[in-house]
């Protein structure tokens, strides 16, 4: 219970700090609302030049764009300003966090959580909405539980990616580049059908890395389309085992980047 009100502490401040100035706050809110309408209207201009993107059609696509959208939106609001990691450790004052008697992410995650980004969840949704709308989708009980856990599980295994690129940090104080590749390239990667990429690229960040098992496996399974690719149906349903495998992964290199920080001494 202690431990909670800490927490709530935390966020009760980051809160009030982030509307202190409202209209700014509002402006915020909207302008970064827009920028996720306008990363799903690139999927729209695509098909003003083509019938089928990799062989399928704008409403299946979009499902993959809604599937992604709504998971990406959803891990960059609670954990995508890990990324100032860096900024904690190039100047020392990660040291702060470190000495008080709760977790070190959590920390992290409360204190700078951007709440000017609610509103892309909700952009997020609406996309997904309207994509499950636009498709003839045969609803079973396993869809429908597709249908809940995908998005979830996209915003565990981006918000994994997060965590992931930030510990680079540890080692490595200016990765920001290096960590957005996976961040938001992996979210510009999933918004499209992953047949339209080269075999190479395709098996390094569809497979290798997982990325196929954000959206594109689970918009085949909802949309009752076989793999172009050969994989079978039930890989739609993979999703969620991807994404603690990939929360599994980025919670060991997380530690081991807590146990190798060296405070700066400032």
């Amino acid at each position: 219970m202690a431990e909670f009100r800490a927490y709530a502490a935390l966020l009760g401040g980051r809160l009030r700090s982030a509307t202190a100035y409202r209209a700014s706050f509002a402006v915020e809110i909207i302008t970064n609302a827009g920028g996720t309408a306008i990363d799903v209207s690139t999927v729209f201009v695509l098909f003003t030049a083509t019938r089928l993107l990799g062989g399928f059609t704008l409403g299946e696509a979009l499902m993959m764009t809604g599937l992604t959208a709504a998971g990406f939106a959803l891990a960059d609001l609670t954990v995508g300003n890990i990324d100032q990691l860096k900024t904690y450790v190039r100047l020392g004052t990660l040291d702060a966090v470190l000495v008080r008697p709760l977790a070190v992410l959590p920390q992290l995650v409360i204190a700078d959580l951007p709440l000017r980004k609610l509103l892309r969840s909700g952009v997020g949704l609406a996309v997904l909405i309207v994509a499950v709308a636009s498709n003839d989708i045969v609803w079973t009980p396993a869809r429908v539980a597709l249908l809940v856990t995908a998005p979830l599980s996209g915003a565990v295994f981006f918000g994994s990616i997060f965590v992931l690129s930030a510990s680079l940090a540890f080692w490595w104080v200016e990765s920001g580049e290096v960590g957005s590749a996976f961040t938001y390239g992996g979210r510009d990667f999933t918004s499209y059908p992953i047949s339209v990429y080269g075999g190479w690229f395709r098996a390094v960040f569809a497979y290798g890395l997982g990325f196929a098992f954000v959206s594109y496996h689970p918009a085949l399974t909802l949309l009752g389309r076989a793999d172009p690719l050969g994989l079978p149906a039930w890989s739609g349903y993979v999703s969620p085992l991807v994404a603690l495998a990939a929360a599994g992964l980025a919670g060991v290199v997380w530690r081991i980047g807590v146990r190798r920080y060296r405070s700066t001494g400032s």
